[in-house]
């Protein structure tokens, strides 16, 4: 994620709420393009309705600065900025039916790509040797953990970030749900990042995800004396059409790998893990037994 910190203004109350949106990255042109026309659309809309930028803001409710920054293309609107533009112009539902847009291009690009390859994909297997895997994370488990960063993230960059791996978790929902194979290393589930109320929510959200009957999560336990993911996560994504992408640091030094060699080795890897580790019937009396404990 490249976005700035967030302006720490005080001046006025719509300056206290001035920076409601989110930076676009200078790289993604794609989303440039996106929002310069959104911007274009609300400008071109204010000014046909004898509205001056400074009045527009104060009927918003935001601040003027931020008015400019969306209408020249250089800020990405929230939704609520376009309910309320929506209102102010009485625009009928056009100005918000821009949100559609925007939600395309809120996140960043590596992430919406990630998101369209899960969205066609009918298999996942995926393990994750250093945290609960992001489609399995709870909105509070996910800020826990970004807040946790090094260097720090400032608060757009936290709200931006757990707003996109929520949004890949739409994956679940779809009417041709994919199989969804996890492993998690059972020192992932025991470790009390966020604290007690957060793990608790994340291991009864672990619970609920398993009873699904196209997900199956197992638990590696701390004392198997072998471990095939020693080199590292996995994921592999296969798809309608025969193909596969796969991804793991033990394999092309971490790069999206789709050639036949690379992939066998992937899902050999993650096989024997997969035998390795607890069923998921087993599994989840694990995870029902710590969080008992916890």
């Amino acid at each position: 994620m490249s976005v700035s910190d967030q302006a720490v203004r005080a001046e006025t109350e719509t300056d206290q709420v001035d920076e409601p949106g989110w930076e676009v990255d200078p790289d993604d042109h794609w989303a440039l393009a996106v929002i310069a026309t959104v911007g274009r659309q609300l400008r071109l809309r204010r000014e046909a309705a004898g509205m001056r930028a400074p009045d527009f803001a104060v009927a918003i409710g935001y601040g003027e600065d931020l008015v400019y920054k969306i209408e020249s293309g250089k800020r990405i609107p929230r939704p609520e900025y376009l309910d309320r533009a929506d209102a102010v112009l009485d625009a009928g539902g056009l100005v918000s039916a821009m949100k559609e847009d925007v939600r395309k291009v809120r996140y960043p690009k590596k992430v919406r790509d990630l998101a369209q390859m899960e969205a066609r994909a009918v298999e996942m297997q995926l393990y994750d040797p250093v945290n609960i895997h992001g489609l399995l994370q709870t909105p509070e488990h996910t800020q826990a953990l970004f807040r946790m960063r090094r260097p720090g993230y400032s608060e757009e960059e936290i709200e931006r970030g757990v707003a996109a791996r929520m949004a890949r978790k739409a994956v679940f929902e779809r009417d041709i749900a994919p199989e969804l194979s996890f492993v998690q290393d059972e020192w992932t589930l025991r470790r009390r990042l966020g604290g007690v109320a957060v793990v608790r929510r994340q291991l009864e959200h672990l619970l609920e995800v398993a009873q699904l009957r196209h997900v199956e999560i197992q638990v590696m336990p701390l004392d198997r004396e072998e471990h095939a993911g020693v080199d590292g996560g996995i994921e592999v994504l296969k798809f309608g059409d025969g193909s596969a992408v796969g991804r793991s640091p033990g394999v092309a030094s971490g790069r999206p790998v789709t050639d036949a060699r690379c992939l066998r080795i992937l899902e050999l890897r993650y096989g024997i893990i997969r035998a390795q580790a607890l069923t998921p019937r087993e599994s989840t009396a694990f995870i029902e037994q710590l969080l008992g404990e916890t």
